[in-house]
């Protein structure tokens, strides 16, 4: 009963983002800091992150490939099949939920704690338009780093495929051509886009609804950052299950 609450209580805090709109002015300001906090300040832990992991792709599959009949261009084509569709959209994901969820979710709850969003109350703001609407807009943005993620995958996997002596150039990029399905790629982008949406949303929630002091705080970025990693689990089994069966 106690989960079901707090389900209820996110729909019932969406609802409450989306009514009562802030000046446009003000929230336009707003958006553009979150963008620069949440998209801009991820994208240095994104390329690294997306670099070595198409480099370790690209290296296990060809430590892999004992075979002798198997062409050396599956590489190059594992390495792109498994950036696109799962380690730049929701494995990324999951790193973002500690980054920028507990962000979402420290800067809310200090809020909480410090009567800030009182006092937005008392001066007639939607606290929660004025809080939370900028962030889900800004993380709009997030399918292009996730974009930047996946050429920046594919360029590490090159990279330690050919610089590692497992493949040549010629046979890497030809198996990236291999058998391309344009299709993958809006599929990722679909994914992306809903876990853009959760990344602002959950953790959100979790620091609006918090109680306690600074100690609370810290107990709700780290529920934040445990439920939204599930939901992105969960949403990427179905999402997957509807977009690709």
């Amino acid at each position: 009963m106690f989960y079901l609450d707090d389900i209820g209580r996110y729909f019932i805090m969406l609802r409450g983002v989306f009514s009562r709109m802030t000046k446009g002015s003000v929230l336009r300001n707003l958006i553009f800091k979150e963008i620069n906090d949440l998209i801009l300040g991820s994208l240095g832990i994104t390329v690294f992150l997306a670099f070595f992991i198409g480099a370790v792709v690209a290296i296990q599959t060809a430590l892999n490939l004992t075979n002798p009949l198997i062409p050396k261009q599956l590489i190059g084509f594992a390495s792109r099949q498994s950036v696109i569709l799962e380690f730049a959209p929701t494995f990324l994901s999951v790193i973002m939920a500690g980054k920028v969820g507990s962000y979402i979710t420290s800067s809310i709850g200090t809020m909480r704690v410090t009567e800030q969003i009182d006092a937005l109350e008392v001066m007639g703001i939607n606290s929660l338009n004025y809080l939370v609407f900028p962030k889900v807009i800004a993380m709009f943005m997030y399918p292009f780093v996730i974009a930047i993620a996946m050429f920046v995958g594919i360029f590490g996997a090159y990279i330690a495929g050919v610089y590692g002596g497992f493949v040549s150039g010629t046979e890497f990029l030809a198996g990236l051509r291999e058998e391309f399905i344009p299709y993958h790629l809006v599929y990722a982008f679909i994914k992306t886009t809903i876990f853009a949406f959760l990344l602002a949303t959950i953790p959100s929630f979790h620091g609006y609804y918090m109680k306690g002091g600074a100690l609370g705080v810290g107990k709700a970025s780290t529920s934040a950052f445990v439920w939204t990693t599930v939901v992105i689990i969960i949403a990427n089994y179905v999402l997957t299950q509807l977009l690709l069966s």
